[in-house]
């Protein structure tokens, strides 16, 4: 979510969480790497980081009988006992996930083979912020319980359970199950307003003025002439560009940065490295800061502003920019 990993799974992991959620192996790497023990499952591997997922003691989501298969023919051959995999299933996301048809056939390969063991089952809900869509969260909730039930006979055992992100949180309390995966609520935001005015906001994005300009009426600002002045005006430049994840879709007025508490537009086109705002009669000086974002509502005026979510424009910030953490 735009933040620092390592940072983050480190407090978290002294708050003792159950287990942690990346999307790729290279990110358990990471977390693995700066010392954290706390499982941590690999929600897409791919068949070729098999031997990197086990070397670091990560967990493979396995979502199909290909990755199945391909992951217990390598279990079985590094003789592997009772490694900890999770099933994925597809209730109606139709993204990754085996479908209900598919249990046959992956409880028989299940039982046949010692080398993995199934530790957790999980599913996605397709609309979950959504309100309008609550009898489909509603029928993939039931559909799950019915592959969870059918699983847990034929494994023998119940794994763990899950299914819920942020908003599923939030608005199906009744499905909690065993865990639930809570990601940008972390960081202060939900899919409701009503929700989010409960969290608290951890991120900002802060920068500074570089340069201020007087341009003159009929003077232009950045490339391609973006912006023409229809008067005089004072511009000034910000090094942040799409580079580091103010998307180009801000320019010509569609985004805005704060500077001693007053709105400046941008101006013309974002540039890769920079971008250049209205200051007209904002009392400001170069060097001063600017705030590109520092709290909800501003993260999804500006996220609205470009058909966006605030998963968007959290998770565009570049690891070129600096992270401070207080």
């Amino acid at each position: 979510y735009g933040s620092d990993p390592v940072i983050i799974a480190k407090h978290l992991e002294q708050l003792k969480v159950d287990y942690f959620a990346v999307a790729y192996v290279n990110e358990g790497i990471t977390l693995r790497d700066a010392g954290i023990i706390t499982p941590i499952l690999v929600l897409h591997p791919q068949i070729g980081d098999f031997q990197k997922i086990v070397d670091h003691r990560l967990e493979p989501a396995l979502y199909s009988h290909r990755i199945l298969d391909f992951f217990i023919d390598f279990a079985t051959v590094e003789k592997l006992h009772h490694y900890p995999v999770h099933l994925k299933f597809n209730t109606g996301l139709n993204r990754l996930g085996f479908n209900t048809y598919d249990l046959p056939v992956l409880l028989d390969s299940l039982k046949k083979c010692n080398a993995i063991k199934t530790v957790s089952a999980f599913s996605h809900l397709v609309a979950s912020e959504d309100p309008d869509e609550r009898s489909l969260s509603l029928n993939q909730i039931a559909a799950f319980k019915d592959i969870s039930q059918i699983l847990i006979r034929g494994l023998g055992y119940k794994p763990l359970l899950h299914m819920l992100n942020t908003s599923g949180i939030m608005n199906y309390p009744e499905a909690q199950f065993d865990m639930v995966r809570a990601g940008i609520s972390l960081y202060g935001f939900a899919n409701d307003q009503q929700f989010t005015k409960h969290l608290k906001n951890v991120v900002s994005l802060k920068s500074v003025i570089s340069q201020i300009h007087t341009v003159k009426k009929g003077e232009s600002v950045g490339y391609n002439r973006g912006f023409i002045a229809g008067k005089d005006l004072k511009s000034a430049t910000i090094p942040i560009g799409h580079a580091d994840g103010i998307q180009r879709a801000f320019g010509k007025g569609k985004g805005f940065v704060t500077i001693h508490g007053h709105r400046a537009p941008i101006l013309g086109n974002v540039c890769m490295d920079m971008l250049m705002v209205d200051v007209t009669g904002i009392p400001c000086e170069e060097g001063d800061q600017v705030i590109l974002f520092d709290n909800q509502a501003t993260v999804n005026e500006l996220a609205n502003s470009i058909q966006s979510i605030p998963y968007e424009i959290l998770t565009s910030i570049s690891q070129r920019v600096k992270r401070i953490v207080k």
